[in-house]
């Protein structure tokens, strides 16, 4: 199997916050709950029950993971847009001959619809996978690296064994990425080519 590298989605690839907004503000319209969208949205990464846990008594979690949802069809793809660097950064993975796979805590099936949407083409999507649960993903699907803006995700690549690279475009700060673990820390995705190419070089035996 040819190497991959690896990629979370929310705010790594993609910049859901529009939508994810849009949803929350349909869950208060729905439920009569109030969800403050603007602090969900500002510290995306873990799993949706961890969100609505803040919002919700335990026992209306369940229910309302099915009404979010729903409601998340309709209301959080069309606004979603790349990150900055993010189609540049994959076609470079492609041109060094690696594959592209996606593993998020968001449902693969949301997260094919995002990047069909945006006509994102990987090689492989794993969904509803967090922090260490990401491991086995990464290692089954032959990531040599995995990128991600949380610190959950230096904790998934350090748990596969594999160097984690932190983009500061989410909730972490570079700081944050560094002290979980990352190996490189970016600004953005549009330093990632470059990287790639000199740890790919720097890989390789002498001649």
């Amino acid at each position: 199997m040819t190497s991959a590298v690896g990629f979370d989605l929310d705010m790594t690839l993609i910049d859901s916050r529009p939508g994810i907004r849009a949803a929350y503000q349909a869950l208060t319209a729905e439920t009569g709950v109030l969800v403050d969208a603007d602090l969900a949205v500002s510290r995306l990464g873990p799993p949706l029950r961890t969100e609505l846990g803040h919002w919700f008594p335990p026992e209306q979690i369940e229910q309302t993971v099915v009404t979010y949802r729903a409601l998340y069809t309709r209301y959080a793809i069309t606004p979603t847009v790349p990150m900055p660097g993010a189609v540049e950064a994959l076609a470079a993975v492609r041109e060094m001959g690696l594959r592209v796979v996606v593993v998020t805590s968001k449902l693969g099936r949301l997260a094919h619809m995002h990047l069909d949407h945006l006509g994102i083409v990987v090689d492989e999507v794993a969904g509803d996978l967090f922090a260490e649960g990401k491991a086995a993903a990464i290692t089954e699907h032959g990531a040599n690296w995995y990128v991600g803006d949380h610190i959950a995700d230096m904790v998934a690549a350090r748990t596969a064994g594999v160097p984690g690279i932190g983009v500061a475009t989410g909730p972490c700060s570079p700081d944050d990425l560094g002290n979980a673990g990352a190996a490189y820390v970016l600004k953005d995705l549009t330093g990632l080519p470059a990287l790639l190419r000199e740890i790919a070089v720097g890989s390789e035996p002498a001649a």
